[in-house]
């Protein structure tokens, strides 16, 4: 389904179009940051290739810093958004604040400034949700996972529920910290992302 998906933009786009390249930045943390693994083996690099291989009209811009919280990309957004002038901005944060057991009125408000501003500078945003290991208390994990899906419903934003959906009952694709997928699940990780990107894709790249 999303191979004839490819191919139906591709189809759809006039040269005129195709040769204007638009851009994809994502905001993430370690998990979007090739954390423990060369920087070709992320899902972000696997994500430029499938692009470029669909002769898609997007170049892939990974800004994502390993450790970084809500707050951390929130103080670098604006400057994100002005240099590169993103079409859809893929945003995958929160996790960092959980582990540490931030305020999730604080995360919830930097996620929200960030959405904002990519929909003032006229961008797509796919929110990429996370989940919490449940020692954190059942109470904290479903709040803190709700987040990300009442932010999506109150600013009509793209969702994926959860970055590492499929992976969280399989100690085998981590890395010895339980926390880092290993370079073998980031194809899974492209897959989970690339689902709720392909809509996006078909809106941003269709001819005005």
């Amino acid at each position: 389904m999303l191979k004839r998906l490819l191919i139906l933009i591709t189809l759809i786009l006039p040269p005129s179009v195709a040769a204007q390249q638009q851009t994809i930045v994502v905001v993430g943390d370690s998990l979007s940051a090739a954390y423990g693994m060369a920087q070709k083996e992320g899902w972000v690099h696997l994500m430029a290739i499938k692009v470029k291989e669909a002769t898609l009209p997007y170049r892939i811009i990974n800004t994502s810093i390993s450790g970084a919280t809500t707050h951390d990309a929130l103080a670098r957004f604006s400057a994100i958004i002005s240099v590169h002038q993103p079409a859809i901005i893929i945003i995958a944060l929160g996790g960092n604040d959980g582990l540490r057991g931030m305020p999730l009125k604080a995360m919830k408000q930097n996620l929200a400034s960030m959405i904002q501003s990519a929909q003032t500078a006229n961008a797509d945003v796919l929110l990429a949700g996370m989940q919490l290991p449940p020692n954190y208390g059942r109470t904290f994990t479903r709040q803190f996972s709700n987040s990300y899906r009442q932010l999506a419903d109150e600013y009509g934003v793209t969702l994926l529920p959860f970055l590492l959906k499929g992976m969280e009952q399989d100690l085998a694709l981590f890395q010895p910290d339980g926390i880092h997928p290993l370079n073998s699940a980031q194809p899974m990780i492209l897959e989970n992302v690339w689902q709720h990107l392909m809509p996006l894709l078909m809106v941003t790249a269709a001819p005005q």
